[in-house]
């Protein structure tokens, strides 16, 4: 039946009395429904959703009741109808349109409540089909998203159930009536809503293409926290995930104790995730400024941090210390003694835990994540108002694809010593230069402009760390462009060298070794770090 047909109505104040619900998510639903329908709003529903309200004792009319048209289709088509979208969008404070609703009989809808496919976690899915995940393209929820998101003047739009009992209590308060700013709120949800949803296919169908770079790239990111500050104190700042990522830094995270995470601390953990996931043995990571200052494997994570925390003790003062085994009461002991701003591991004991609970500006981190990074997904930049992208630097060149250039071949320790160096090398900014002893980083020079300057800066921070360069691996991210900074690793003690190559005076470099009688291996492939 027709309700009689409304006097024209200011924008806002229309009292919600009839309300449509279809929605894929149900959390809340029926509860929902329950409170609209004890306010006297009359229920339309489709499918699904509408059975559910039926099993829970509400009276529901269907949408093939309201539109005078029955689901097709395998319900490919059940909501797209002149009827359902002249109620939603007509503007009720213009005489024309309210006209036009008169004579085509048009009953207005006051409230959307839908929420959309699972496409997203369809095409995550292991073994889907191409047929699964088109099918879980929703073409009838957004269209009435966005109907009701645009009239939010008039209609109300609901997308998320968290959303459900707020919007029942200012029901409730308002005698059936939502604020002109709580439907513009709606609203502004709604569509955040729905550019995810299409971002999200958008990306589905270009990775189809991993090849190509598209001409439009659509992406969405999530808020995952506010963080405390940003790059300084004056900044502000919040960690925001991509919506379509498999992971991301702070997955399966949780914070068992310490401050709220900064901005630095994110950019920190983020280097020592991507690095710790290059050791399967105890390892250990301390990440300061975005760069490491210590790295070691050894026979626990204990021994592996206090190898790494040698390198450069000073540098390691209030970094990021990441390890990819349990930390014990040992451990626990050992970070105690000096001043940590993060520490991350896959598990706590609880002697560990009450001991690092002493010291309450420590944030603890339990790393939960189990999975792997996606190999298909791209590096992004930002820079002035744009993005740079790039496929990732996944993976390590394989020792059989090295060369080794010099007249004496590295030994077993060696080849160890240059493999674990040349991990290390990779995560570490530009121009990168790594020094290892023992299977620990004992000399690290980041960020110079000259590579030659970047070998005096491992040097000079092993000597004063007093760690021993004799019989040294030396780690290079890009080719020696001359001599000189192989040199000085030489005669600091290094006897083996592991870099790219490719340089016009890579004979020079091999002859400078030669002479020294050290072994020196080409990986004929770069690893900048910008």
């Amino acid at each position: 039946m027709n309700r009689p047909m409304e006097a024209i109505v200011q924008r806002g104040e229309v009292r919600v009395q009839r309300a449509l619900l279809s929605v894929s998510d149900k959390t809340g639903v029926v509860e929902f429904a329950k409170g609209l329908a004890a306010l006297g709003v009359e229920l339309i529903s489709t499918g699904g959703t509408a059975a559910a309200l039926r099993e829970a004792g509400l009276e529901v009319r269907g949408i093939e009741d309201f539109t005078g048209f029955p689901e097709i289709m395998d319900g490919r088509v059940k909501t797209l109808h002149p009827r359902l979208y002249a109620g939603v969008l007509a503007l009720r404070d213009n005489q024309q349109h309210m006209a036009t609703a008169t004579e085509h009989e048009i009953e207005f809808v006051d409230l959307v409540c839908v929420n959309l496919y699972p496409f997203e976690a369809t095409a995550r899915r292991r073994g889907v089909t191409d047929h699964e995940v088109i099918e879980n393209v929703d073409i009838g929820g957004p269209t009435m998203i966005r109907a009701a998101a645009k009239n939010f003047p008039f209609s109300a739009v609901v997308v998320n159930p968290a959303s459900y009992d707020a919007v029942l209590q200012e029901l409730k308060d308002g005698q059936g009536k939502l604020s002109l700013g709580t439907r513009e709120s709606l609203a502004a949800e709604a569509f955040s809503y729905t550019a995810r949803y299409d971002s999200a296919i958008s990306r589905w169908f270009v990775e189809k293409q991993a090849d190509d770079f598209a001409p439009l790239m659509m992406t969405a990111y999530e808020k995952v926290t506010d963080l405390s500050y940003g790059e300084n104190p004056h900044q502000r700042a919040a960690y925001y995930a991509d919506s379509g990522a498999r992971m991301h830094v702070l997955s399966m995270v949780k914070q068992l104790g310490g401050k709220e995470l900064s901005f630095n601390n994110v950019l920190d953990l983020n280097s020592a995730r991507l690095l710790m996931e290059e050791f399967e043995l105890p390892a250990c990571v301390i990440i300061k400024h975005n760069t490491p200052c210590g790295v070691a494997v050894g026979g626990s994570v204990v021994e592996a941090y206090h190898a790494a925390f040698a390198c450069d003790p000073l540098s390691a003062f209030g970094g990021v210390i990441a390890v990819n085994k349990p930390v014990d009461k040992q451990f626990a002991e050992a970070l105690l003694k000096q001043f940590c701003e993060v520490i991350l591991a896959p598990q706590f004991t609880p002697e560990a835990l009450e001991l690092l609970a002493t010291k309450p500006n420590m944030r603890i981190l339990e790393d939960g994540e189990r999975r792997r990074q996606n190999i298909a997904e791209r590096d992004y930049k930002r820079v002035m108002g744009g993005l740079l992208v790039q496929d990732r630097d996944m993976g390590l060149e394989d020792r059989t694809e090295m060369q080794v250039v010099t007249e004496r071949k590295p030994t077993e320790a060696e080849w160890g010593e240059m493999l674990f160096a040349w991990k290390v090398c990779k995560h570490v900014r530009s121009n990168a230069i790594v020094l290892s002893n023992d299977l620990a980083s004992v000399g690290i020079g980041a960020g110079q402009m000259s590579r030659v300057d970047s070998v005096r800066l491992a040097i000079e921070k092993a000597g004063i760390a007093g760690s021993s360069l004799r019989g040294a691996a030396m780690a290079s991210d890009a080719f020696f462009p001359f001599p000189d900074g192989p040199q000085l690793g030489i005669d600091a003690g290094v006897t083996a060298i592991i870099q790219p190559g490719g340089s016009v005076r890579d004979h020079e470099v091999v002859e400078a070794a030669d002479a020294a009688g050290i072994s020196m291996v080409f990986t004929h492939r770069r690893h900048f770090k910008h």
